[in-house]
């Protein structure tokens, strides 16, 4: 590989990619590199710390059942949890599908019309919706009203993310609020409360509307089986948590949020929306919709700058209900909530008094001894309650619960009840706590996929369908440049299953955490000595997330000084989408720095905006190595400039793993960044989620980082940016493992072979397509950019037909069109062995050579394997064949395609059709039996 690069060592090729002045070589301290079994062991033994005691806490988090044909299927199966993000449709069929009943299942259950495919969690959902009710009412209006008895870390993000836009939010009692000066955006409430009150918003919603606000419901799906739709009431927007729906607690994730709206805000849901279009031969077929609203379209404009899901969770809740049907939920949430009521009568028998009026599963409890001796004698017994204001307890059941649990239960609040007695109350069919006026009497989940597939037989044959029309590691690399996919170990991934650390809740006490709060101490401690930062916090659940945390740290630590009147942001051209909508969402003004043709900031633009800028100047977003695949030289002076005029310098942390050990972004001047752990650390793209975004900051900035309303942190003083306070805890574990088999030296040698691969294949590669960007000596750094704009004149080939084409040869396409339109961007990573990069690119030479016969006249430019591709298995084998090329060139093009052919799921897509006809839930059922 060498030889073909032209480098002598790997050594000297680093030396001469990385610039010398930023180069670190120093010793860390990390643990020695573990076997996997060493690894395992001593993960277990951290583990082994936690207390996972009965935790009848709720909040929006409940202990669940996920079926063993799901955790089998989808949850511990390489085929569903290492598929990329849909960006190619074609081969993203069977996720895509599964995506789309995720969002039928959300609108179904909550009576509203479009549903995206997933947000980050609860907290986040809220949040977005209260940037939807602001944006859709023309962002003038500066109240937002919270009713006082939505969840508290709700109330807490809601108020992050209105900060920033001047939002006045204001928590009180539903019942009295004025709408009628019409400054107000939106209202949110919980159905039922977070004290478990099932309460009657349908005056609300309506004073709400007459005040031209939006009203958003933050519900709960497991009681929508027996509960009003909010749509049936007339609300706008609901959001909630799809996590008890089979998904672990994982002491706060990764969870699936949901939301859920009307037709008429549908073009301003935020996040990404699966819809229904046909492909090229006519035949249904899913597709990402309404991609040119995307945040990289909106830019400064942005309300969200979310720009991903939590795709595997929300599979996950799909097949859930899927499996389930609407009857098995049915009868789950019947169960849940006859137990709640016999567990009322066994409180009330005790001489306690609970809650009046309705109720599903949460019961609001007043102790007749006061809350001290309850929550004493239950932890004695091994059970953790909510500890509410004014002396009272809140317990929550859920799918989990059995009767020995109630007995617990009896024994903490009723301990003179008798075994008979308790028994002849939980064998008495109580009467439901649910009035008449409040019950569902709507259907839902009324298409065949809700009912069909209720055997384990049927159901293991559904999944692996699904599976069969997707790409994944398990087929081939999927090089994406800027946002790749690597290995994603098994033995990394099997501790997600222990109990210990899946079956947490996020709000048990600290004590009882023990475990996760030293894997948190060591993660945290080995980030700081890889990025050279000096804290970390692992609450943002996505790298989007991350960005926004760290931005909100840096307006944090401006205010602190005086100088809130910082708020402009200098973004380069080449930036990530993500960079200008998370400026824009933490309040910031953006101004555009200019690029050099090199890919390099162009430092004297970069000094003119600093100047012009100087007394406002917030902070610069630069991605290092740059979008473009290079290692820009004068990055210390990039920094030193923006510091010069009282600006901070954030760096985007997707292209850590080109740096990780050979520099350290702390050392050369960055003030904070958010590292993507689904990338440089191992945490599977799962289809598109989940991820992890933590921050790491120089100490200046420590002080501004995300505290959390539930479990507060005191030596930091920012808003909370998820629902959990230490984000997507269970995933930590994977990043935890892969850094403790790797060690140092195997950490500082995978960032050398992701930077020499890069460069293998780049100069296999120059003799057929023009490479754009090249460092100072020739090299380029993990990845690479192809420019293909040449082709549009001499073929009629542009970026897309190739990206289409690479699926006949069994691959996913690079990044496509970006940074630069009519490219492809390159990353192969270090896991890829030589004869995988191999095939990759003898793949794109093979396509270089079809293209050479269109420009030379030997295939027509209008119908020819590049405008065809993909060629799906139905138009490869259909009785007629009326095309300038053979069968056999479409389907085989290679001879190691005879031995491992993944077939498209479908032929290309129609993108205009798609957004045109916006269909976002499953077909109708003629559609479905067609197919």
């Amino acid at each position: 590989m060498l030889a073909i690069i032209g480098a002598p060592t790997l050594q000297e090729m680093i030396s001469k990619t990385v610039p010398t002045g930023i180069q670190f070589s120093k010793s860390v301290a990390l643990s020695a590199s573990l076997s996997e079994s060493e690894m395992h062991a001593e993960l277990k033994s951290i583990a082994s710390q936690n207390k996972v005691l009965r935790s009848f806490i709720g909040m929006g988090y409940y202990g669940t059942h996920m079926p063993s044909v799901i955790q089998r299927s989808i949850f511990e199966n390489p085929g569903w949890y290492t598929q990329y993000t849909p960006y190619q449709a074609e081969v993203a069929q069977g996720r895509l599908e599964s995506l789309v009943n995720f969002q039928t299942m959300i609108s179904d259950m909550t009576g509203l019309s479009h549903s995206n495919a997933s947000l980050l969690d609860e907290g986040t959902a809220a949040a977005e919706a209260f940037s939807l009710s602001f944006s859709v009412t023309g962002g003038k209006k500066n109240r937002f009203f919270v009713d006082e008895k939505l969840h508290p870390q709700t109330i807490g993000l809601i108020k992050t993310r209105a900060d920033p836009f001047g939002v006045k939010v204001e928590v009180g009692s539903h019942s009295s609020f004025d709408f009628s000066a019409k400054d107000v955006c939106g209202v949110i409430f919980q159905y039922p409360n977070t004290e478990g009150s099932i309460e009657d918003f349908s005056a609300l919603v309506k004073r709400a509307h007459d005040g031209e606000a939006l009203a958003i419901c933050a519900t709960d799906l497991l009681a929508l089986t027996m509960l009003k739709a909010p749509g049936e009431f007339d609300c706008d927007i609901a959001v909630g948590s799809a996590q008890r729906f089979g998904v672990p607690l994982g002491y706060g994730g990764p969870h699936a949020g949901f939301i859920a709206t009307r037709e008429k805000f549908v073009r301003k849901l935020p996040g990404r929306v699966i819809g229904v279009t046909k492909d090229a031969n006519g035949k249904v077929a899913y597709r990402l919709a309404l991609q040119t609203r995307e945040t990289h379209i909106r830019r400064e404009k942005a309300t969200s700058n979310i720009c991903t899901a939590q795709a595997l969770l929300a599979n996950i809740a799909a097949m859930y209900a899927v499996y389930h049907g609407p009857d098995g939920l049915r009868k789950i949430a019947s169960r849940v909530h006859g137990l709640t009521v016999s567990l009322a009568k066994i409180v009330e028998q005790g001489g306690h008094s609970v809650q009046k009026g309705a109720f599903f599963d949460t019961l609001t409890i007043s102790p007749k001894g006061g809350v001290d001796s309850i929550l004493e004698r239950a932890a004695s017994r091994g059970v953790n309650l909510r500890r509410l204001d004014g002396g009272r307890v809140g317990v929550s059941l859920d799918e989990t619960v059995t009767v020995d649990d109630l007995r617990v239960l009896a024994e903490i609040f009723n301990p003179a009840m008798g075994e008979a007695a308790l028994m002849a109350q939980l064998q008495t069919q109580p009467p439901s706590a649910i009035p008449e006026s409040f019950k569902r009497t709507s259907e839902f989940l009324s298409h065949p996929v809700f009912h069909r597939y209720q055997t384990e037989h049927d159901f293991t044959r559904y999944c692996k369908m699904l599976e069969n029309k997707d790409v994944s590691l398990v087929h081939s690399m999927i090089p994406l440049g800027s946002c790749t996919m690597k290995l994603n170990s098994a033995t990394e991934m099997i501790p997600l299953t222990w109990p210990e650390l899946a079956n947490l809740h996020p709000y048990a006490p600290r004590e009882q955490a023990a475990g996760y709060h030293e894997l948190f101490r060591q993660m945290e401690k080995y980030l700081c000595e890889i990025t050279g930062y000096d804290a970390f916090t692992l609450q943002p659940n996505s790298g989007a997330n991350g960005e926004y945390c760290g931005l909100m740290a840096i307006r944090g630590y401006h205010k602190s000084r005086g100088e809130g009147h910082r708020n402009v942001c200098l973004i380069p051209v080449s930036a990530h989408g993500t960079n200008p909508a998370s400026a824009a969402v933490a309040g910031m003004k953006i101004v555009t720095v200019k690029n050099l043709k090199s890919g390099a900031i162009d430092l004297v633009d970069l000094k003119a905006r600093c100047a012009e800028h100087s007394k406002a100047l917030a902070a610069i977003m630069i991605t290092y190595p740059s979008t473009y695949g290079v290692f820009d030289e004068d990055v210390r002076d990039v920094c030193e400039i923006v510091h010069q005029h009282g600006g901070q310098v954030y760096l985007d942390g997707a292209n850590m793993n080109a740096q990780v050990l050979l520099c350290r972004p702390g050392d050369y001047g960055a003030d904070v960044s958010h590292l993507n752990l689904h990338k440089t650390f191992c945490i599977p793209h799962g289809g598109g989620g989940p991820g992890m975004g933590p921050v790491g900051v120089k100490k200046h900035l420590a002080p501004f980082l995300p505290s959390h309303p539930v479990v507060p942190d005191p030596t930091r003083s920012g808003g909370p940016v998820s629902s959990g306070p230490f984000g997507s805890s269970l995933i930590t574990t994977i990043s935890w493992a892969y850094i403790k088999m790797m060690g140092a030296d195997g950490l500082r040698s995978a960032t050398s072979h992701a930077i020499l691969n890069a460069n293998y294949m780049a100069a296999r590669l120059a003799s057929h397509y023009n490479i754009l960007f090249r460092g100072k000596h020739g090299f380029v750094a993990h990845e690479f950019v192809v420019d293909l704009k040449g082709f549009k004149a001499t073929a009629n080939i542009d970026a897309t037909d190739i990206a289409k084409r690479l699926q006949d040869y069994g691959f996913h396409s690079p990044t496509m069109s970006w940074p630069v339109p009519g490219s492809l961007m390159i990353e192969p990573t270090e896991s890829e062995p030589k004869e995988e990069m191999d095939r990759y690119v003898d793949a794109l030479i093979s396509i270089r050579n079809e293209i050479r016969d269109i420009e030379e006249g030997r295939l027509p430019k209008d119908i020819n394997p590049l405008k065809c591709a993909p060629h799906p298995v139905e138009t490869v084998t259909a009785s007629e064949w009326n095309r300038p090329y053979s069968r056999e060139s479409a389907a085989f093009p290679l001879p190691y395609l005879r031995k491992t052919k993944l077939w498209p799921g479908c032929a290309r897509v129609d993108d205009t059709y798609g957004d045109q006809n916006l269909v976002c839930s499953c077909p109708p059922m003629e559609a479905y039996c067609d197919a």
